[in-house]
Formats: C-alpha cells, structure tokens, sequence
C-alpha cells in the first residue's frame, strides 16, 4: 500500500517466533530465559501446568472429537500458535482461529486513504485517465460485512463452552475447548452424531474453514486430513513441542452435500484459472467499462519478449468481497492477477497472466511481473497472516514460477515494498506491503526454497555475497512506531535496522527521496528484509556493513547468526573505471527504438534516479540475468525493444537497474571456511 497511508495494523503484524529459538540464543550469551506459560484454566489450574498437547487430549475427550481432528484443524488455522491474543488481519483469534469481527474493529480509511492504494498502471497516459471524484462514486463504502456470522465464530463457541469472548481471545486452553465445541455442533449438524472414526469428521472440517463455497470447504478439509495421515511437529513461540501422530489408515469420508457458512450461486469459470491441480481456485475476470476501457493492458506475455521475470506479493487492506470488486473495476485502474482470501486460502484469478495486471505502480514490472493480492481488513491490533494464505499462495508461487521458469528465490518472489521507485516523481506511489510481518522464511520454506536461515552462521569477508535472513523469532523482536511516533507492542518481524555505524547508539540509514521517524513501520530506507542478497562491505565479530543505496550500511549480525553465504559462483557488478553509474527504477529502451517502431517514446526527464548513486569501490548483486529495455503498447499491441542492455541488481531494500555497458560482473568473494553451517539454527 502507498507508504504515506499504509494502515496501522500492518506494521504491528506478529506470526510464529520460537521462544525456543530465543531461549538458545540466551544461552549462548550467558543469559537464562524463562519460558511464559500459558493462561488460566477453567478449573482454576496454574495454566503453566496445562501444555497445549494435554489441552488437545482434555478437549478432545469433553466434547467428543476425535484428538487428531481437533489438532490437525488447529495445525492448519494456525500452526498451533497463540498469536499472544492477537488478531489476524482478518480478525481470528488464539490456537483454533476462532473470529471475532464487530463494526468498531473495522477502520474506516479516508477518501485519500482509499484512493492511493488505486491508480496502480505506472503510465502516465493511463494515469491520467483516473478521476479520483468518478472513482470514489463506484468504490464499495462497506468492505466488511461484520454481521455475517462467517467473522463470530469466536462468539457462537463462547455460547457452546459457556466462556467469554476474552477467555477464548486470550487463553490457548479455553481456545482448544471452544474449537473442539464448535467442531461437535457442526458435525452435529452436518450428521446427527460424533463419529469415532477421524475420517468421518470431513463435514465439520469443512465447515471449520468458513469458505463461502464448496471449493474453498474442500481445500481445507484436504489440507487437514493430509495433517492426520503424514504427522506434524512444530516448535511454539512458547517453547512447547506439540506433535501430531502420522494415521495414514484415516480415509476421509467426503459427502455429496458439504454444509457451509454460507451458500453463494456458483457459476461456470471462463477462462479457466491458471493454478495448480489440487488448489482451489476460481476465475472473476475483470469487468470491462461500457465504453470498453479496462483496469488492465492486453498483451500475450510471454510473447514478443515479454516475459515473466517476477512474482509480487501485495494485500489489499480490505476484506475479501470489497477487494474483489474493486480490483475488477475498470474505473479504479488497479488490479492483480490473483486474490487469495484469509479464511480458506481460495485463490481467485481476476485478470490472464498473459495480460499485464496494474498492481506494481511501475510500468517495467507491471510488463514482467506477476501480482498475487492477499485480503487483510484493518483490524485493530491485528497481527498475522493466515496459514491458508501462505499455503495456498505458496502451492501458487511455485506453480506460476515453475510455469515461466522463475528461480524460488528473494530476487523474483519479491514484496510489493521491494518494487523500484520508478521515476524522480514518483516516490509518492512507492509502497511497502507486505510489511514488516509477512513471515518470509516460512513462506520461501513451503515451497522447499528456504531463504537459508537455518543454516546461518560463521565469520565473513569483505566482497562476499551473503543472503541476509533475520530470524521470525522473538529473538527479532525490533522497535516499530506507527503515525508518527506511538508505539508498537514487541513481536517478530522479518527486518534488521540498518545504521550509519556499528552501533545501536548511531544514526539509522536515511534515503534521499523518503523521510520518516526511523522506527516508523513505513519507513523503508533503514530496514533490510529476510531474504534479499548484498554484497559484505566491511565484518567485524558483532556487526556487518553491506554495500545499500550508495553507502555503508551496518546491521548487528553476532556470529554471523543472521546471514548465509550465497554460494554457486555469485555475481556481483561493480562500476568500470572512469564511468559514473545511473540508476534506474525502470528498464526502458532508448529513444531511437521508439522511432524505429513508429511509436513516440516517454519524455520523462530524467529518466533515471537523480538521487541516487554508485561510487566506485562499492558492488551490488545481480538480481537476474541481463535484459533488454523495453515498452509494451497495449493499445498498438506491440513491443518497442532497444538495444539498451540492463543488469537488475538489489541496490537497496528495492531492486534496480544498471546499464550493462557502464558495469562489470565480478564473482564474489568466497566464503569462510566452515561458515554457513548447514543446519544450525540462526537463534
């Protein structure tokens, strides 16, 4: 979303830390941690007492559910965290994932809120063409119906168990009997009894998800019962191994009629969706205005050299049916290709990877690029992002990368916040979403491409290429600040702060085009996220200074604990002497390509970053392999491809580009002996 509206709620996004991985770092600097129990009981029992395994057992016996139903419905709503009583930004609560969603919860953004997550082509030809008045008009006021018992299953539970809706917000063991209550009640529903057979539970499962339709139900209850058969073990914020027992005998037992939340028409998908077998998935394809205009550039990628180069994950800040109807508007000149929905995971493409979506705000990614939009409403204090999202996103990511022959790495499956600033003038339209808690080492993890944070460590050397990956633990728990100042409860997030010095005391990084309090969540100039490449600067024993935006940047790295060596014969590009190296947020091709075509080329001036620069001395590493510029025109159906040669490198948290004539591929240092452990944990 537009860094200078971007919602509260997103940068205090907590997911799945392990006090475990915070305990082990402790100890290695000599320090004791002691592990948090868990809430109160109902029977009054110290709650420390009462682990989340022996809760699955008490709730599973109380209400009659079987205990490997109840865990694996658990496992798949939200790995078995707590969350801390936290929101998700869809308003599901605690261990089971249970909703509560009343119309204070809701933000209300402003008119100008609302209109700068729109407008999304990066043309000015096409951005021009937004009228803020006309768009407001058909814009959707309520995108989140708070009494639709989807979003109070939280409250219905609280009936079932007579508890309160705090108990079942705040305490994992009252959370676990409300589930399993609300488990019994649909299966109740559903059959008429409480089958001993796992198998048996598939309508309840189902119905748990609290998808709209048969093919979001469906999904889930495929996911849970692939828990129940093959196991799962999972380490908690709180420091507790749960383990689920692999049944793999369990045959779910899937009815002809699956009882929903709610029933929606189906209709038939045309064109068909572009997913992987076994997601589910459906096509809205966006609309088409009465005077033919669009909210999006027919093309026939990957056709006339425009390929796909990137996937862009983004959220909407609007709940699911609001986001669907306004990314299909033709008035409001933004879309994605793709929207996942919190609750079920239902993926829902919107507009054919063959045409150029306008989600990026930067025309050369729009042309290459992929966008997968995530629903997440502004819920107070919200926290999370949903385990059906990162499955389902993931299942897709891997799909579409496979598909265009994409690498599962941090330099093409990149956040919205990682898109270049496109123009001198357009800082404006930059975003930063996913934001700080979009857990990307567990999302790179589900689709086997791990950013390598568990196998983190050892000493470094100047020159060397090295992914950093800070761990999603509350051993990274950083200071953010919202709306200027007030403060952020501690949690997890995916960033280090990047400081001018090697010490906490110095001044963090500034950027020439963004300013901002630099804990503000918004600001991205002084943050470096888990994933992304960089070249080692200078290494000391506690901290690391990487080459970033022209300068040296330092972020506390003890041990080496929160970087990886890149290996594999990284490259990285430094400056040829005597030539001063421009940086450009988009890839365009020169001016005479343009006449060559017959078509007038852009009179952006200049067309590259002014603000920012690459000393000689300093290295960045490639972020792909080198393209040439180039402008698709929608309306001629053509390509106009220079002969400019581009190198994407990551320049600073956003990727760029350099001229490839003005550059040198150099490899990159090798590492340290010994260092990047496979295996050891970077806790």
């Amino acid at each position: 979303m537009n860094q200078r509206h971007r919602k509260d709620r997103r940068k205090r996004r907590l997911l799945y830390g392990s006090l475990a991985a915070l305990v082990a770092s402790a100890a290695i600097g000599g320090l004791a941690v002691a592990s948090p129990g868990l809430l109160g009981t109902e029977d009054g029992r110290n709650a420390q007492d009462v682990s989340l395994q022996s809760a699955f057992d008490d709730a599973a016996r109380e209400f009659d559910v079987p205990r490997s139903v109840l865990m694996a419905v658990s496992y798949r709503q939200t790995r078995w965290e707590s969350h801390a009583g936290e929101p998700s930004t869809t308003g599901a609560y605690n261990v089971m994932g249970l909703t509560k969603v009343d119309p204070e919860d809701v933000e209300r953004p402003g008119d100008a809120e609302r209109l700068a997550h729109l407008n999304e082509s990066g043309r000015p030809e096409i951005e021009r063409t937004f009228v803020p008045a006309r768009v407001l008009r058909v814009l959707p006021k309520e995108t989140v119906d708070t009494d639709d018992p989807r979003l109070h299953t939280l409250d219905r539970a609280a009936e079932l168990t007579d508890s309160s809706a705090d108990a079942l917000k705040g305490d994992p063991v009252q959370s676990i009997r409300a589930g399993a209550a609300l488990l019994a009640a649909y299966q109740r529903e559903a059959t008429g009894d409480l089958p001993e057979e796992p198998g048996a539970w598939y309508p309840a499962v189902a119905r748990y998800s609290q998808a709209p339709d048969r093919g979001g139900a469906d999904l889930f209850a495929r996911r849970v019962f692939e828990s129940i058969r093959t196991g799962e073990r999972e380490l908690t914020t709180d420091g507790e191994q749960v383990v689920l027992p692999a049944d793999p005998s369990v045959q779910p037992v899937r009815p002809a009629q699956v009882p929903l939340a709610a029933t929606f028409a189906s209709t038939t998908a045309t064109p068909v969706p572009e997913c992987p077998s076994g997601l589910a998935c459906d096509f809205v394809p966006s609309r088409t205005g009465a005077n033919g205009e669009r909210n999006y550039t027919v093309a026939d990628r990957p056709s006339q050299g425009v390929d796909v180069r990137q996937i862009v994950i983004h959220d909407t800040e609007g709940g699911y049916d609001g986001s669907l109807a306004t990314l299909t508007d033709p008035a409001v000149k933004a879309s994605a290709h793709y929207l996942v929905r919190a609750s079920d995971g239902l993926v829902t493409q919107m507009v054919e990877n063959r045409n150029l979506a306008w989600h990026a705000g930067n025309w050369t990614l729009n042309m290459h690029a992929i966008g997968v939009e995530h629903e997440g409403y502004a819920i107070d204090e919200s926290s999370w992002y949903t385990e059906p999202q990162y499955e389902s996103t993931a299942a897709l990511v891997k799909f579409l990368a496979g598909k265009y022959g994409l690498p599962l790495d941090r330099e093409h499956v990149v956040g919205h916040d990682e898109v270049p600033v496109q123009l001198d003038g357009s800082i404006g339209r930059t975003h930063w979403d996913p934001g700080p808690f979009w857990d990307w080492n567990h999302f790179m993890a589900l689709m086997g491409a791990p950013t390598g944070d568990r196998g983190a460590g050892g000493p470094l050397r100047a020159g060397q290429v090295v992914r950093v990956v800070p761990p999603f633990t509350t051993a990274n728990q950083p200071k953010l600040t919202y709306r200027g100042g007030t403060a952020v409860a501690p949690r997890p997030a995916n960033f280090g702060y990047l400081y001018t010095q090697p010490s906490t005391g110095a001044a963090t990084l500034a950027d020439p085009y963004f300013s901002t309090l630099w804990s503000e969540g918004s600001n991205w100039a002084n943050k470096v996220r888990a994933g992304g490449t960089y070249v080692v600067a200078e290494a000391r024993t506690d901290w690391t200074a990487i080459w970033y935006a022209g300068q040296k940047a330092w972020f506390q790295n003890p041990g080496g604990r929160y970087t990886v060596p890149v290996t594999g014969a990284p490259t990285q590009v430094r400056a040829k002497a005597g030539t001063t190296v421009k940086i450009y947020g988009r890839a365009f091709p020169e001016t005479a390509a343009y006449a060559a075509a017959g078509l007038t080329a852009p009179t952006d001036s200049p067309d590259h970053l002014s603000k920012y620069g690459f000393p000689a001395g300093q290295a960045y590493p490639k972020a792909g392999p080198p393209v040439q510029g180039d402008d698709w025109f929608g309306s001629a159906r053509k390509n106009v491809v220079g002969d400019t040669r581009y190198l994407p490198i990551r320049y600073n948290h956003r990727l760029a580009w350099v001229k490839a004539s003005d550059v040198e591929e150099v490899p990159g240092v090798a590492p340290v002996s010994g260092s990047g452990r496979a295996g050891r944990r970077t806790t």
